[in-house]
């Protein structure tokens, strides 16, 4: 064979090569990070039967589902359209944004946080992630653009509600290691605590575990290669960008970890590394007995007791430090 054709042989296959691994970049990145906004309704009907609390969660789902609300919109620094429901319950009080899961639903997600902040008279933000509920894009990004997300949201509740109304953050699985990430940026002071259920340590982390749960035994790290890959040509992020560790080192807020001891899904031990690496004032509850987003329905007064205390010593460390 002429070395000419040797070449144009040796480019077919190295194309051949190129467009192969483009697709599998892209096919990873369509299966786990794309998601076009979906309607986020699920029956109380619907969560009785998913879990052996159903009866609970049940009774939580019918009273969001009823509680009034006002929507919300606003416009993430990337132009993204971003929408909320905001729901009152007494004037001058606390205010708790809560932050869903990946692929998740705000009213689901966030119903125990949302449960525990009425009955303390709180009122609460309850935002749809990016590309989820009503709001836009449709790229999940696993909390490297959703931290600036929390951080707008944190900024319309300053200007909205005043710098002397005391927020919160709070988020489940991704919306735990999203508001972990947001602790490391210029957040308004009136943020006064965070508290993060079940979140991971980095994208990288949670990706590359998944991956070795699912692969079916195929090699860890090429495939998270060829997955970066397609979430930086189709995805436009890096999942590397953001480390919830590097993020709590640096945090002047309070956090509260919370994790389910029986979680499978994201370890236990992914909120103690969070927990280790905080520089600031912390705290970290396990819940024996919990899988992943359950803790508080597994053991309601552990959960309600840990939050509580929690929440009452951030406004306490508040109003010492303004005398």
């Amino acid at each position: 064979m002429k070395k000419s054709h040797l070449v144009a042989a040796g480019a077919a296959v190295s194309a051949a090569a190129a467009a192969s691994v483009l697709g599998a970049a892209y096919g990873i990145y369509r299966f786990w990070f794309y998601h076009a906004a979906q309607p986020e309704d699920i029956s109380a009907e619907e969560l009785s039967k998913t879990l052996p609390y159903g009866d609970q969660l049940k009774q939580d789902a019918e009273a969001l589902a009823a509680a009034a609300y006002e929507p919300v919109q606003i416009t993430a620094d990337d132009g993204t359209l971003l929408a909320a429901r905001y729901y009152h319950h007494a004037d001058g009080a606390p205010v708790a944004i809560i932050f869903h899961g990946y692929k998740g639903f705000a009213r689901r997600d966030g119903m125990g946080g949302y449960t525990l902040c009425k009955q303390l008279g709180y009122n609460v933000l309850l935002p749809d992630q990016r590309s989820h509920g009503a709001s836009g894009g449709h790229t999940i990004t696993m909390g490297v653009k959703e931290r600036y997300d929390c951080r707008a949201w944190a900024y319309w509740a300053y200007k909205h509600f005043g710098p002397d109304t005391p927020l919160f953050l709070m988020g489940v699985s991704m919306g735990a290691s999203t508001v972990l990430l947001a602790s490391g940026l210029d957040l308004p002071r009136s943020v006064k605590g965070i508290i993060a259920d079940c979140g991971y340590t980095s994208p990288h982390d949670i990706c590359r575990r998944v991956l070795a749960q699912t692969g079916h035994h195929l090699p860890v790290g090429p495939i998270y290669t060829v997955g970066r890959l397609g979430t930086l040509l189709f995805g436009h992020f890096d999942p590397e960008d953001a480390d919830c560790r590097q993020a709590v080192a640096k945090t002047r807020i309070p956090i509260l970890f919370l994790h389910g001891e029986a979680d499978d899904f994201v370890p236990c031990e992914m909120s103690r590394e969070n927990y280790d690496a905080c520089a600031g004032r912390k705290k970290l509850v396990t819940i024996p007995g919990a899988g992943h987003a359950v803790a508080y329905y597994v053991d309601i007064p552990a959960y309600r007791k840990a939050v509580t205390d929690f929440l009452q010593e951030c406004l306490q460390i508040s109003e010492t430090n303004q005398k």
